[in-house]
């Protein structure tokens, strides 16, 4: 597969188990991998969720970059500045400004009216 082919494709995570509320609260307790005993399953299923949790960073943060596009866009009337981004997300003001200029990107590859 060429690269561009594969950057076209989004990596799909492994799926992720529901946490129970009670395993939840033990700190030992994630995922159950506490009870793999054969270091090769174990070292295959850490790796499973760590690339799962990878892919739901790196799609929250594209999520958060249109997000911030969306309410900077100088058509609504309750837009909102970067420096009010930034507080709301819990940014500096500069990283807000590029996350706005992500989100941009990201819509604009999106958008059907795209050449």
């Amino acid at each position: 597969m060429a690269e561009s082919e594969a950057q076209g494709k989004r990596m799909r995570p492994a799926p992720l188990l529901f946490e129970p509320a009670e395993a939840a609260r033990d700190p030992e307790h994630f995922f159950d991998l506490e009870s793999v005993e054969d270091p090769r399953e174990l070292l295959a299923r850490a790796t499973e969720l760590a690339l799962a949790f990878r892919a739901a960073a790196d799609r929250s943060v594209e999520y958060q970059a249109i997000a911030a596009a969306q309410l900077a866009d100088p058509r609504r009337f309750d837009r909102l500045t970067p420096a009010d981004i930034a507080e709301r997300a819990q940014w500096t003001e500069d990283y807000a400004k590029k996350m706005v200029e992500f989100g941009r990107d990201l819509l604009r590859r999106e958008s059907p009216d795209t050449p």
